[in-house]
């Protein structure tokens, strides 16, 4: 069964362009490269990189950057952009020798890999010994109410979801702007664990404020975003 990405890719591409959408513009990329230009790391592999955007980003300033996905198409855009070696891989089964990057970054993808015990695996095998590995995902009250349709709006500015089987894992459909995608509930402390069992340590949490945009404000009163940095162990 599909997951969606093939028929998206196209609608995906042109709803990114350059600036990202509103939460990599104005709420994660300033964290993001904040991380990395503390870490400076050398070889970077950007874990599901869509059409290329943060690979294009983080390139003037890193030696080696290479993206993978498993969607054709983004690579390919991806490809005719420049400024990193991209290839078509699944994160579960990547296509890198052992202790080959200083840092992984998975950039919203994690909610997008079904088997993420592997993922981590394959993320810790390519990783250089105290390697890093840097993760921006979705808050997963968020995606535990994704299957239950639109959130609603309510007159004094505030806003309602409606949650179920949060300490469940359950794929549920996405659908905005022409995109429609499969995506991956999975509770924190699935993650938490995971990563732990696969040999990483926690380095950084943070749940970074928009700092911009039109949205700023409501995105601050319910965030839905987080980053954690993890290292080699």
């Amino acid at each position: 069964m599909t997951d969606g990405w093939d028929a998206s890719a196209e609608a995906w591409i042109a709803s990114m362009g350059e600036a990202g959408d509103f939460s990599r513009e104005h709420v994660l990329d300033a964290p993001m490269l904040e991380r990395l230009a503390k870490a400076a790391p050398e070889a970077v592999l950007d874990l599901g990189c869509g059409e290329g955007r943060f690979c294009r980003m983080i390139a003037p300033n890193v030696d080696h950057v290479a993206g993978i996905d498993p969607t054709e198409a983004l690579i390919s855009h991806a490809m005719t952009q420049g400024d990193a070696d991209y290839l078509v891989a699944r994160a579960e089964d990547l296509p890198f020798d052992n202790n080959s990057f200083d840092m992984v970054v998975s950039y919203l993808s994690f909610i997008d890999i079904p088997d993420i015990p592997a993922a981590l695996r394959e993320c810790h095998r390519v990783l250089r010994p105290n390697g890093l590995l840097l993760i921006a995902n979705l808050n997963p009250w968020t995606t535990a109410s994704q299957s239950k349709g639109t959130p609603v709006k309510n007159s004094d500015g505030t806003t309602t979801l409606t949650m179920d089987r949060y300490l469940d894992a359950f794929p549920s459909w996405a659908e905005w702007s022409g995109i429609r995608i499969q995506n991956w509930h999975r509770p924190l402390a699935f993650y938490m664990q995971a990563l732990l069992q696969s040999g990483f340590q926690l380095t950084h949490f943070d749940e970074p404020k928009a700092t911009g945009g039109a949205r700023a404000e409501s995105y601050n009163r319910a965030p839905y975003m987080h980053i954690m940095e993890w290292q080699k162990r």
